[in-house]
């Protein structure tokens, strides 16, 4: 696989990435770990080199996720568990095991130090669910990956999410070295080598909006297999960027984000996402409600019946953060959303 060994295509980025931009771009342009505008935001895509991936047949429960998307829409649900704790894995995948068709766990919101992904794919599959772990460039060389990678196909992890990954500058360890030895779209070769399945992320609504089409297809071209959104709008602006991909050549199951409020600190989380676009009205419904919990759970239940009733889109991601106590009651929430979704079905 050709790999780049270069800090960047595009000088000044501070993940050292090649096929930018990546999806901290704020809405105003500027990188999400200086002020200064995103180098790529002016320039143009960089388009991927080749090879393609080598062909590498997918594991058992990969090969089941395939065979839902050939029969319905799927829902992937994130897990609001507590970082370093078993128990707290444990009791939220009791809340989402026959109620969702994966569990993508990538790293938590509030804590930058985490289980390795490998062990977190372990602990989902064990609590009786398909684990779709989030692998980023930002805390590991290019060897540290292919030992993760391995590790997912050897305990059976239905898929991986290839992701650059937030720098350390922004998290709650800026002391941390930043790593960023390859990006996502070098990496989707690597895990589709490992027979994963490999979804990547997309923000349509970031800055430069008019290329997120053309950046989604250079990691197709890569080996991406699926494309989970930052949320990006209404259903109709999803539809929009699900013609814009088709046309750059982007044919990969579209999974946009369904996000899931209860309460103020989940969407002060929320808030936070650079560039992160919901429907007019989405949060303060929900926290002007006189049972925010119930509103909340509506509100994304209505929005993703919304999504999954676009043309072109292939699942749903329901996903929210939990404040500290209250992952179980978060996890219920997003399984009781999920299954009304038609996931674990």
């Amino acid at each position: 696989m050709t790999t780049s060994l270069t800090l960047s295509a595009v000088g000044g980025c501070p993940k050292h990435m090649t096929y930018g931009p990546c999806g901290g771009v704020a809405a105003d342009g500027t990188c999400e770990v200086t002020p200064e505008p995103c180098p790529f935001v002016a320039g143009a895509t960089v388009p991927w080199p080749g090879p393609g991936p080598a062909s590498t047949s997918p594991t058992a429960e990969g090969l089941q996720i395939l065979d839902l998307l050939e029969r319905r829409g799927i829902v992937v649900a994130g897990m609001p568990a507590r970082a370093l704790d078993v128990a707290s894995v444990e009791a939220c995948g009791r809340q989402l095991a026959g109620r969702v068709d994966a569990v993508l766990a990538g790293d938590s919101g509030r804590a930058r130090v985490q289980f390795p992904p490998t062990y977190r794919a372990e602990l989902i599959r064990r609590a009786g669910l398909r684990a779709w772990p989030g692998l980023n460039c930002r805390d590991r060389n290019r060897v540290a990956l292919e030992g993760e990678l391995a590790g997912l196909a050897a305990v059976g992890a239905a898929g991986v999410h290839c992701v650059t990954g937030d720098h350390p500058a922004g998290g709650h360890r800026p002391d941390a070295q930043p790593v960023f030895d390859l990006e996502s779209t070098e990496l989707v070769g690597l895990a589709r080598e490992q027979g994963l399945l490999v979804s990547v992320a997309e923000s349509p609504a970031s800055p430069p909006v008019h290329r997120r089409a053309e950046r989604l297809a250079e990691k197709v071209r890569a080996g991406a297999q699926l494309c989970f959104t930052q949320y990006c709008g209404e259903a109709g602006e999803v539809g929009a960027f699900v013609a814009a991909m088709r046309q750059a050549g982007a044919d990969v199951p579209l999974l946009p984000g369904v996000p899931v409020v209860l309460d103020v600190p989940s969407a002060e989380l929320l808030a936070s996402f650079a560039a992160a676009v919901l429907p007019a009205g989405y949060v303060e419904s929900v926290l002007t409600a006189s049972d925010p919990f119930r509103a909340g759970v509506e509100a994304a239940l209505r929005y993703g019946e919304e999504l999954l009733a676009v043309s072109g889109v292939a699942g749903v991601v329901v996903a929210g953060a939990a404040e500290h106590g209250t992952e179980v009651e978060t996890s219920a929430a997003i399984g009781e959303i999920s299954a009304a979704l038609g996931g674990g079905s």
